[in-house]
């Protein structure tokens, strides 16, 4: 759109004058108006004022603000049927509706998420447990038919490889998180997205137990037997906290549907290139390559079936645009809110403040932290006190009144 035609789409805007004339006649007091004259904000800019904006030019007053921001909604809804009705151009509403998302990202959501990404994987260490003792026995069982494997030489070094490009794409995300001004809205949802496909892996495993990929694995895999739950717990353990990875000496078997190293060299794929500017394009080829050659270590290396790869790549991509699908439009949705709560707590519960896209916006985390501290703070001393009140009114509500 070139810029004649953008102005051309623009409504027609008042004088200053009879702007605030206009907020008179809507019982603005003179005090908000002396304000913004002071800050020189006309109607364009009335129109994008936001809370956090008429506290920091010095409206304090609740009743003041809720009365301006019901001004500027009413303003806005006008002004946008009256720009689409007399035009198809939607430079008004960009304009007047810039795209938000989260304000506040609440710290307890991302640790819920953590805590629920991190129970997960333990679960799915335990299941990889049961998975083994019910691995088919390799004398009566080989290796079943794979169209790529079977063209595909046997390279020993392929997993080591394949779990290095994992690391290299953790790396990268790490530093994607670490710069990144919605830093916490980005582990929340990496957390949620990570947890949520490896409950599903969970149950695909143990369903249904294939037979090793390899003829090398005829002699490192064999069914462990174990006497009690205590040792299946431990050997648990050795696998959550070893990731799964081979490089931490964790070797497991029979956790073939479908490939945990897949989804998450997947995962992070997708996860740098949404939340990466589009003018960072080499990183996104690089991102990219290192998916590929992902992939393709973890089949030459004859450590899953092709339909173990396969899936996990489909499950793992469909749940992360659909789940950013969602969280970007469901505020739009006025139909429906009840029923996504009963298909989708989850997203549901850790996206419903999101107001649209998160920005590809980036800032120093040391000041971010420090700004952070400094706002909650003065709340911090209050925890303790308001928990003593509650007990206090609960235990004196709870004693019977006299007659």
């Amino acid at each position: 759109m070139s810029i004649d035609t953008f102005n051309d789409c623009l409504p027609r805007w008042r004088s200053h004058e009879a702007f605030f004339e206009w907020l008179k006649k809507r019982d603005v007091d003179n005090e908000t108006i002396d304000i913004f004259k002071h800050h020189r904000i006309d109607e364009l800019s009335f129109c994008m004022l936001k809370e956090g904006d008429l506290r920091e030019i010095g409206i304090n007053k609740l009743g003041v603000i809720k009365r301006l921001l019901y001004i500027i909604e009413m303003k806005n809804s006008s002004s946008s049927s009256d720009s689409d009705e007399s035009s198809g151009c939607r430079a008004p509403r960009m304009l007047l509706n810039p795209p938000t998302c989260e304000p506040d990202p609440k710290l307890w959501k991302v640790f819920i998420s953590a805590l629920y990404c991190f129970l997960s994987l333990g679960v799915t260490s335990y299941v990889m447990v049961l998975a083994h003792e019910r691995l088919p026995d390799i004398s009566k069982y080989p290796p079943l038919p794979d169209l790529l494997l079977d063209s595909l030489p046997y390279i020993p070094w392929a997993f080591e490889a394949a779990e290095m490009t994992c690391l290299a794409l953790a790396l990268i995300w790490t530093l994607v998180l670490f710069f990144h001004k919605h830093r916490l809205i980005l582990l929340r949802r990496y957390c949620s997205l990570m947890g949520t496909v490896f409950l599903l892996r969970s149950v695909t495993m143990i369903i249904t137990s294939l037979s090793v990929p390899g003829q090398h694995l005829l002699t490192e895999c064999k069914p462990f037997v174990f006497h009690s739950y205590k040792e299946r717990l431990e050997r648990a353990a050795t696998i959550w906290f070893g990731m799964g990875m081979t490089l931490q000496g964790v070797r497991t078997c029979g956790d073939y549907m479908f490939s945990g190293h897949t989804t998450v060299i997947t995962l992070l794929n997708f996860f740098i290139t949404e939340y990466t500017p589009q003018r960072l394009g080499r990183l996104h080829n690089l991102t990219w390559m290192l998916n590929g050659f992902g992939v393709f270590f973890i089949l030459a290396a004859h450590e899953h079936y092709s339909i173990d790869v396969f899936i996990a790549i489909y499950i793992s991509t469909r749940l992360f645009l659909y789940y950013h699908w969602q969280a970007d439009n469901h505020h739009a949705s006025h139909h429906g809110k009840h029923r996504a709560w009963i298909w989708f707590p989850i997203l549901t519960f850790f996206e419903c403040d999101v107001r649209g896209p998160v920005p590809h916006e980036y800032s120093n985390p040391v000041k971010d932290f420090l700004s952070y501290w400094k706002k909650h703070q003065a709340n911090l001393p209050k925890l303790p006190l308001a928990l003593a009140s509650l007990c206090l009114s609960t235990s004196s509500s709870s004693k019977p009144k006299g007659n």
